[in-house]
């Protein structure tokens, strides 16, 4: 299954329960000059989750376009982390919350993408027995697949309660893909919060049902709200039975267009690898900045992009690439001669515009 068949599909779905689906926003925040860029699907909804806002929906569905850069070091490195990545999302403004997030998840990974359910594992937050029971006794979820763990793993913001922000919080319920013992630490006890990524973390549900103040108060908000992330790269990673983000069919081409530009094998040495990951990821960030109209400068969102850009080009100067090569990585789709930008229209839930490959 491709990734924009994995995007058509979640979008669909929560259409299907009645859903607006809206459009991403830019990677510019519109109306908020507290963020540099665009991290999560939430951001545009600020507004709704705090009871201001003016949209005539209580239910939305996204695929955001999102920017971060805290993790950057990892990216190339691990198989999950980027700077530029879409985010898929469900939402609720004071509808619906626990239980139909629960079951609507489930029903979107085992019946909509076939996912067995046992290689699936899911996660509460200690002190959150509701969740943990619609789990278990709605979903079916055995026990021994449950996890319970911390402020730190399963809370929003993490460590709220003890550290703050002050603001609107709660606890949230992750859902783990398996990969198989053959992955990662290879111990039996090896369990979703282990760090050596035979569990996969595909959907983070975000319950924001409490008002943190002074003190760590928690006073529960008069309406409670949903929010879901789902890495659409992360997701299409799991269906498509590859070892990192980077193997997915978004990314192929532009490896490939750094294996005939540098004349060396991705699946070499694992330096090459990283460095070519990084160079994929960093060009596409710096494609999707330019197109909401960032241009590379000294100061602020410009700066961002333009250490983006010096970090490919270092990266390919590495592998010994002397010329300009950035114009060639996934110039054109091989099939129609599309451009870059055709080829990866996230707003718009589309790639090549004209042979969809």
């Amino acid at each position: 299954m491709k990734t924009n068949e994995i995007r058509n599909k979640f979008l669909k779905f929560f259409e299907r329960k009645s859903h607006v689906i809206w459009p991403s926003d830019s990677l510019v925040p519109q109306n908020d000059p507290t963020l540099l860029f665009t991290g999560a699907g939430m951001n545009q909804f600020k507004d709704m989750f705090l009871g201001k806002g003016n949209l005539e929906f209580k239910k939305a569905t996204t695929c955001q376009k999102c920017l971060r850069t805290g993790d950057i070091d990892n990216v190339g490195r691990t198989a999950s982390h980027h700077t530029f990545f879409e985010m898929l999302g469900n939402f609720s403004f004071g509808d619906y919350f626990k239980k139909e997030t629960i079951e609507w998840a489930w029903e979107f990974l085992v019946q909509e993408l076939k996912i067995p359910e046992d290689r699936l594992s899911v996660s509460v937050y200690n002190d959150d027995q509701e969740s943990y029971e619609i789990w278990e006794k709605y979903v079916g979820v055995p026990k021994a697949k449950i996890y319970r763990y911390g402020e730190k793993d399963n809370f929003w913001p993490a460590n709220a309660p003890l550290l703050g922000p002050n603001g609107p919080c709660g606890p949230c319920s992750e859902i783990f893909f398996d990969q198989g013992e053959r992955i990662g630490c290879g111990r039996k006890e090896c369990e979703p919060a282990c760090d050596c990524d035979r569990f996969v973390e595909i959907w983070n549900l975000v319950f924001t049902q409490y008002d943190r103040t002074e003190g760590g108060k928690l006073t529960p908000l008069p309406h409670k709200n949903v929010d879901t992330g789902m890495g659409l790269e992360r997701m299409a990673r799991v269906i498509q039975g590859v070892q990192t983000n980077f193997d997915i069919d978004i990314f192929s081409p532009i490896i490939k267009s750094l294996e005939e530009i540098t004349q060396v094998k991705y699946n070499g040495q694992i330096e090459h690898a990283i460095l070519m990951r990084r160079i994929a990821d960093h060009v596409k960030a710096c494609v999707f900045c330019i197109s909401d109209g960032v241009l590379p400068g000294n100061e602020g969102r410009g700066y961002v992009e333009r250490r983006l850009l010096r970090r490919a080009i270092r990266d390919g100067t590495q592998l010994g690439i002397k010329e300009c090569f950035f114009i060639q990585i996934g110039a054109d789709c091989k099939q129609c001669n599309a451009g870059i930008l055709s080829r990866y229209q996230a707003a718009s839930g589309k790639h090549c515009t004209d042979c969809e490959e």
